[in-house]
């Protein structure tokens, strides 16, 4: 955006989506679900109107955008979640940042943010359809991988996963997969669903909806300041 006459009309647009979908959520889940919005490809202005409507909350898909939106933001009350495939080099640089790591998807990463961040909280990502396209263990690898977690010193607090797109079949075959598996392992967090697929997430009793596009608008034409 180039003049705060825009900028502030935007923020107010995001406070009122904001608003809307946290109030979705609250009917359709009871209060078991929250609002995640995700602020990737927007600069720190999506996530200080994140701030100003009074979410804490925030996921990033891409480690240096959100160490330069950490900075940029510098608020001690904002919680940062890593929701992107991540590679093990990119875990030092986000240890003491990330407040909860969303995609962990094989025992050498979980060994690796246990070595930068012990005692982190995490989510294992599962890719129920075998999506190479998309990161995630498949189904018959998450016990395995939550007990390495376990040893490593992490807190496992559930799972996470992604649908397909333009597969609805798929999606709901995917969402009542990882709250099957969440439920057999006493998981209590299930990050599933964002914009196009949050009803669906919902039906299948997720926790945590990541939404980006229906907050912040379409990130081809994202606002940087």
């Amino acid at each position: 955006m180039n003049t705060d006459p825009e900028l502030k009309a935007w923020s107010k647009a995001v406070d009122e989506r904001i608003r809307a979908i946290r109030d979705e959520l609250e009917l359709a889940s009871g209060g078991r679900a929250r609002l995640l919005p995700v602020t990737k490809a927007f600069g720190p202005e999506a996530v200080q109107a994140v701030r100003e409507a009074g979410l804490t909350e925030v996921g990033e898909s891409y480690a240096q955008e959100l160490v330069v939106k950490h900075r940029e933001v510098d608020d001690s009350e904002m919680s940062w979640h890593m929701i992107g495939r991540l590679q093990r080099n990119k875990v030092r640089p986000l240890a003491g940042l990330v407040s909860l790591w969303q995609s962990v998807d094989r025992p050498e990463l979980a060994d690796e943010i246990a070595r930068w961040a012990p005692g982190a909280r995490v989510l294992i990502q599962v890719n129920v359809l075998g999506r190479p396209e998309q990161g995630g263990c498949r189904p018959g690898e998450v016990e395995r991988l939550v007990v390495r977690g376990h040893e490593a010193g992490l807190e496992v607090a559930g799972l996470m996963g992604i649908g397909a797109e333009g597969d609805r079949d798929g999606t709901e075959r995917s969402f009542a997969t990882i709250a099957r598996l969440a439920d057999q392992l006493g998981l209590a967090e299930r990050s599933m669903g964002m914009t196009d697929d949050r009803k669906s997430a919902l039906a299948h009793g997720s926790t945590l909806v990541r939404v980006g596009r229906a907050l912040f608008g379409d990130r081809s034409s994202s606002r940087r300041g």
